[in-house]
């Protein structure tokens, strides 16, 4: 089994975040390819890494990698080494004034355009030694395996170890053009949905609604498109295409406009919907990352209050 690390061993930080990364993915070419190493670099630096330790960490085939017994137990070893290093260089740039290094966060493609994308010049500006990589996607993607420090994600949260953080709310609503109203006709009550032309990101999708009364309406509907890109189902409700379950950012200032209109305003989507930041589970939170948080919480807040406030 493992054996206690010796007093005074020092470890290569590189090799220990390495071999998190390995044992993550699975995969030691991908990990390697993450810090600019070769091949023969990675498979160098983890044999080091075991010969530090006298123990051997990896099993390795052609075709994939996977943990020993005491790989296992020293992954949680190598986490907290890297934690602690972390959280002694959180406390020195807090004191310096200096917020650094890579951040790399995720969020929905259509909320990101909107709330994330806009700001980040004023951000990158107060922290200049901050180095922004910035995935927009309607993916739901797994931020401990991609190694993502942040993400934003609206909706219901299932399940989850991540760490989770409400920022606001983000009510949704039924809306559609008065083209498509003026030829499909309105729909009255909640079962009349199934009849109509409906734009969801999966064929036969079932919508949850809630009245005034807190009366649940599930409606299984469809129409003539899915699509996977609020914008793309956004454009598509401009266009007389159909129904849209819409996000109130998203709706504000084409209700006001007339472009669009709420259909069974009596109605709300169900459950409610919130905004999150959700990050990997641990103890710490970097500098950068609650700087960037903290900074895209406010804006977030006061973009909503321009976009939808008045509409509530």
């Amino acid at each position: 089994m493992f054996r206690t690390i010796p007093d005074g061993m020092s470890f290569d930080l590189k090799n220990l975040n390495l071999f998190v990364r390995v044992a993550t993915l699975g995969a030691i070419g991908r990990a390697g390819a993450e810090f600019g190493f070769s091949a023969t670099n990675t498979s160098q630096r983890l044999q080091a890494l075991e010969t530090e330790l006298d123990v051997k960490l990896l099993n390795r085939t052609t075709r994939a990698v996977s943990l020993t017994p005491d790989g296992e137990l020293f992954l949680e070893h190598a986490k907290r080494i890297l934690e602690d290093v972390e959280d002694a260089r959180t406390m020195l740039s807090g004191n310096s004034g200096t917020v650094s290094g890579k951040l790399r966060v995720t969020a929905s493609a259509s909320f990101g355009r909107s709330h994330i994308v806009p700001h980040v010049p004023e951000f990158l500006r107060l922290y200049p030694h901050v180095e922004l990589d910035l995935n927009l996607t309607d993916t739901v993607l797994d931020i401990v395996e991609l190694g993502y420090d942040l993400a934003f994600r609206l909706g219901d949260l299932g399940p989850s170890s991540l760490l989770a953080q409400k920022l606001d709310d983000d009510p949704r609503l039924l809306v559609a053009a008065p083209s498509y109203l003026e030829h499909a006709g309105t729909p009255e009550t909640a079962a009349d949905l199934a009849n109509h032309a409906c734009l969801t990101m999966h064929p036969r999708e079932v919508w949850h609604l809630i009245d005034q009364s807190d009366t649940m309406h599930d409606v299984r509907v469809s129409g003539p498109a899915t699509v996977s890109l609020g914008d793309a189902a956004m454009d598509w409700t401009l266009a007389g295409l159909g129904i849209n379950k819409a996000c109130l950012w998203q709706t504000g200032d084409h209700i006001r406009s007339g472009r669009l209109v709420r259909v069974l305003p009596h109605l709300r989507a169900w459950p409610d919907s919130k905004i999150w930041a959700v990050r990997p589970p641990g103890r710490l939170m970097h500098a950068r990352v609650r700087a960037f948080l903290d900074f895209m919480r406010v804006r977030i807040i006061a973009a909503n209050k321009v976009l939808y406030a008045d509409l509530i």
